[in-house]
């Protein structure tokens, strides 16, 4: 139990000071910022916003899909975000193609000149989200990444490339599900201000 205990709170510390180290750095807030203004435009624009990882990743990118074709905080309209998360898709691709191609081949196939590709991956490089983030790019896609250690091979092709930090996969997901969160508050407060009045 004591054992336990130690654990316990070393664990939460170590979250508390990755938030503190990426809170610190204002370029890391302004990048956010960035994010939800592009949200914002691609949504009152028409257009639509795609995301992937792999793993807890996933379940992310399927996290930030949901919040916005169903519900966060308001009753408002469904959003035009999709998670690449098909199991029959991924199964056909990577038996067919390989592992590396299930994402590109999806932007290649939904994804379209304005929309948004967010790429979720806590090292940065997992080949079949570059892929798709090269994909993306040659469709004339935005690329946001949220991303760890450094951000990889993935940060140059990203517009907008969110770094946090984080020793370990989980610590950098539980930052990433954070600015998730926030960058859907602040896009659903700017589009539908009537709703927090």
């Amino acid at each position: 139990m004591a054992e336990n205990a130690l654990y316990i709170q070393r664990s939460f510390q170590e979250a508390v000071t990755a938030l503190d180290q990426f809170i610190a750095d204002k370029k890391n807030l302004a990048l956010v910022d960035q994010f939800v203004e592009l949200l914002a435009r691609t949504f009152q624009s028409g257009y639509k916003i795609y995301s992937a990882g792999n793993g807890g990743s996933h379940c992310d990118a399927m996290h930030f899909a949901e919040e916005w074709t169903g519900r966060y905080r308001k009753d408002r309209e469904p959003m035009p975000a999709m998670a690449f998360s098909d199991v029959s898709h991924i199964t056909c691709t990577s038996n067919d193609y390989g592992f590396e191609h299930i994402f590109e081949r999806m932007v290649q196939a939904f994804g379209a000149t304005n929309d948004i590709f967010l790429a979720i991956t806590t090292s940065g490089n997992s080949r079949n989200l570059i892929l798709a983030a090269e994909a993306a790019k040659a469709k004339g896609m935005k690329v946001v990444g949220l991303l760890g250690k450094g951000g990889g091979a993935i940060k140059s092709l990203c517009d907008i490339a969110i770094v946090v930090p984080g020793e370990t996969s989980d610590r950098i997901q539980e930052l990433h599900i954070k600015i998730i969160h926030i960058v859907i508050e602040c896009v659903e407060r700017q589009l539908f201000p009537q709703l927090y009045l």
